[in-house]
């Protein structure tokens, strides 16, 4: 074994609510020790101004968005900081940046994530790990999900086979079972019921889904939701955030309640498609992200699916910080020139490094 590393990892969730850290200790391999982990807001003027931006994400493609991207590290390198007063962190290895997704086209070859590299290692006075995704789309593959080889290393000693499910602003599943990894997208999770509890009640999100449950399913609506022909994709399959937002206009003739209601049953059928390109039933399904604290979708997809559908603290996983734990495991991997993605969970021709370094 490889002498084990001390690494910060850091993202923002399509959800955008916050910038969530980690600090974890691995080879970048089998051995993980997951030594702490919390979350910080967004200044509330950047926030305003990210999901601004998701009106017209595909602004992107031809702006360098210089200002904002800098205002985005900032805010990155201000909440490391306060990370490392409060868990009285010295330094890290490496800082592994994912940054902020604001738009996401693997059939472009195209997907950016706003986190300036070199400017925080200048700030922190550390070495930063990004772009990690973007090796995997230059050579045709999806670019996403990149947690799966985390996941698998933390359920090494599980009974398989199982799914580890994040329910973020967008769904991913990763399928474990031995040897066999399987990943990808599979639909919405939480970014369409946001975006209409803002619209509509002027809240952030369906708190403990306790809308959805005030609110009925419109089956013909949500038989046109799943009409897509996303579905019938195998995997390995991936999503931008706002993939789904033009054709969930369906919803918008529907009582408030009842949208929020058919968007959350949407949010379960999308999940529990994939099973059809599985190679086997899976006993059991961990589920992180912000997803897991809503009890409509965690019931719904109980009764969906027929097996334990439990959050990943079940397990002694934290899931407030198991995406950032796993771009400080991945930020190891490639430091030693190891694998970010398989051909099993983004499409990529073979597995394939990743990740750009950047020394203060």
């Amino acid at each position: 074994m490889q002498k084990p590393l001390v690494a910060i990892g850091a993202i923002s969730g399509t959800s955008m609510d916050a910038i969530d850290l980690a600090l974890v200790l691995t080879d970048g391999e089998n051995y993980v020790e997951r030594m702490a982990g919390r979350s910080y807001p967004y200044p509330a003027d950047l926030k305003v101004k990210l999901l601004e931006l998701l009106k017209n994400p595909a602004i992107a493609e031809t702006d360098p968005l210089t200002d904002l991207e800098n205002a985005v590290t900032d805010a990155f390198g201000n909440a490391i900081r306060q990370f490392q007063r409060d868990f009285r962190i010295s330094r890290a290895d490496f800082i592994g940046l994912h940054g902020q997704t604001i738009w996401h086209r693997p059939e472009k070859r195209f997907t950016r994530q706003l986190g300036d590299g070199p400017r925080l290692a200048k700030f922190l006075r550390m070495p930063v790990v990004n772009r990690f995704r973007h090796a995997d789309v230059m050579l045709g593959g999806q670019g996403a999900p990149l947690v799966p080889l985390y996941h698998a290393a933390l359920a090494s000693k599980l009974e398989q086979p199982l799914i580890v499910l994040n329910l973020g602003g967008v769904a991913n599943i990763t399928y474990l079972d031995g040897q066999t990894v399987i990943a990808c997208d599979t639909g919405p999770a939480s970014a369409l019921i946001d975006d209409r509890m803002r619209q509509l009640f002027n809240k952030p999100f369906d708190k403990d889904g306790a809308m959805a449950r005030l609110g009925l399913v419109d089956a013909g609506v949500l038989a046109q939701l799943m009409a897509n022909p996303f579905f019938a994709l195998p995997p390995p399959k991936s999503l931008d955030r706002m993939d789904f937002h033009a054709r969930a206009e369906v919803v918008d003739n529907l009582p408030p309640a009842n949208v929020i209601a058919t968007l959350t049953a949407f949010t379960v059928e999308a999940t529990a498609s994939i099973l059809r390109f599985l190679p086997k039933r899976p006993k059991s399904w961990l589920v992180t992200g912000g997803g897991r604290l809503n009890r409509a979708i965690m019931d719904g997809l109980a009764e969906r699916l027929g097996v334990a559908v439990q959050p990943v603290e079940t397990v002694g996983w934290k899931g407030d910080s198991l995406e950032a734990e796993c771009f400080a495991y991945l930020a190891i991997r490639s430091s030693r020139g190891l694998p970010l993605s398989l051909p099993t969970t983004t499409g990529v021709p073979r597995p394939l490094p990743g990740g750009e370094t950047h020394w203060p």
